[in-house]
């Protein structure tokens, strides 16, 4: 049964060895989403990571984040080393080092074609919360608009702050028809690879509540981290 979510994002720049200058905008950004794993760790020693990307992830896997500059090893369980990954995708990477932030048992991660569509992803948020397992916390990772304003890395689009504000809106109103209702041809074009992740977030069973949401943009791209947490009836 999933107990708490928290939403955060996947960039790089989290881990401080990749980082070569002390920057506070990073800064931030790693703290809140230090804070969101921790929060979900707080009700769960196992999770479930949900991101954008193909293929499997096998739970006891071990990469390392050596072709982004450093090697910097983390691991997806405590319990085992595992086969080393040198080609782990980066939200596994991130989920791995969130995990081990966090202090959690293991994190197996649930890959999400980016072109799945809304009741595809709605249905598999409904899958995930059937687990046997019980409490199991669900870390949704994925980054907004790559295409804000004049830093942004792909061609600045005026629509993507409008996006991002609808999608801040439903994170903090834990509105799971208004994730659902994300257009994925207009997230593809605007970059947002985190679109599939958060529709699964919108397929769990039940009713939810927010406990924090921020939205950061820096460098041009947003990043969202919130935590949600199921309405006590």
């Amino acid at each position: 049964m999933i107990v708490r979510a928290a939403v955060v994002p996947y960039p790089p720049l989290l881990v401080p060895e990749l980082v070569v200058a002390d920057v506070a905008e990073v800064a931030a950004l790693r703290r809140s989403c230090v804070a969101a794993a921790r929060a979900l760790a707080a009700s769960s020693r196992r999770w479930i990571a949900v991101a954008p990307g193909f293929g499997e992830v096998p739970g006891d896997a071990v990469g390392t984040f050596r072709g982004f500059g450093v090697d910097v090893a983390v691991r997806l369980s405590e319990d085992t080393e595992g086969d080393f990954d040198p080609d782990l995708p980066l939200p596994a990477l991130i989920a791995g080092w969130l995990r081990e932030q966090a202090g959690v048992r293991g994190v197996s991660v649930q890959l999400v074609p980016p072109d799945a569509t809304s009741e595809q992803c709605r249905a598999l948020g409904g899958r995930l919360a059937d687990s046997p397992d019980d409490p199991i916390g669900l870390l949704v990772l994925g980054d907004g608009s790559s295409r804000h304003g004049e830093r942004a890395p792909g061609r600045p689009d005026e629509r993507a702050g409008d996006f991002d504000n609808t999608v801040q809106k439903a994170l903090s109103d834990a509105d799971q028809a208004a994730l659902l209702a994300i257009d994925p041809a207009l997230a593809a074009e605007l970059g947002a690879e985190g679109r599939a992740a958060w529709q699964v977030l919108g397929g769990l069973p039940g009713e939810w509540q927010c406990v924090t949401s921020e939205l950061m943009v820096p460098f041009g791209v947003a990043y969202h981290v919130a935590v949600w947490e199921p309405v006590e009836l």
